[in-house]
């Protein structure tokens, strides 16, 4: 007999699974509480602990994101929608289109707004590694021409460079800076904003 989830315990595993599927590591018990509303992580311990016990979840003691889901308990499959896969961007250098040219990406359903085009491209490079964005991970863009400070965008600048990085306005200058502390920002006055990241996806080989 399925053991019986309550409530609140069906948002944290639902939150876990999905937060896997996207990103193919486990959240943290803060990031557990935030997406799923709940005031400390010791409250999110306490769910996780009920999860395991039930069999829901499995955890491996003094690893960092440590977290698995039992895959014969929980059985989610997101509805997914396949984006074009437009190639590699990485800082400071052109957009390098990828080698086939009508190559498409799966991702969550829920990653992308459906409002606006949206697109793949894979990371070169340790620029955002701060904001969890490693080399060779993929980013979900949504295209849109404008920015709220603190976006990460793709940005284009006026060499014909491509860069991703998040955006500031300072007066009459932009702010690119990377979520890397040994790299110095991009200041420029004009920029041309070709999409806001909205998601980010690992693969493992």
């Amino acid at each position: 007999m399925t053991p019986v989830l309550y409530q609140k315990e069906r948002k944290v595993l639902d939150f876990i699974v999905q937060y896997i599927q996207r990103r193919g590591y486990s959240p943290t018990l803060q990031e557990i509480a935030d997406g799923c509303g709940l005031k400390s992580p010791a409250t999110v311990h306490e769910h996780i602990w009920y999860l395991i016990k039930k069999g829901y979840l499995k955890k491996s003691e003094g690893v960092s994101r440590s977290i698995e889901v039992v895959k014969e308990m929980v059985t989610v499959s997101e509805p997914q929608i396949n984006l074009p896969l437009m190639g590699y961007i990485a800082a400071g250098a052109p957009l390098e289109p990828y080698s086939e040219p009508d190559a498409s990406f799966a991702v969550a359903a829920t990653m992308v707004s459906g409002k606006k085009p949206a697109y793949v491209l894979q990371v070169k490079g340790e620029s955002m590694i701060e904001e969890g964005i490693f080399d060779g991970d993929y980013v979900v863009v949504e295209h849109q021409e404008m920015a709220n400070d603190g976006d990460i965008v793709i940005a284009l600048l006026e060499n014909g460079f491509a860069t991703m990085k998040k955006y500031y306005r300072e007066g009459e200058r932009i702010k690119l800076m990377p979520a890397n502390s040994t790299m110095q920002p991009i200041y420029v006055t004009s920029v041309t904003i070709q999409g806001r990241v909205v998601g980010v996806i690992r693969k493992f080989n």
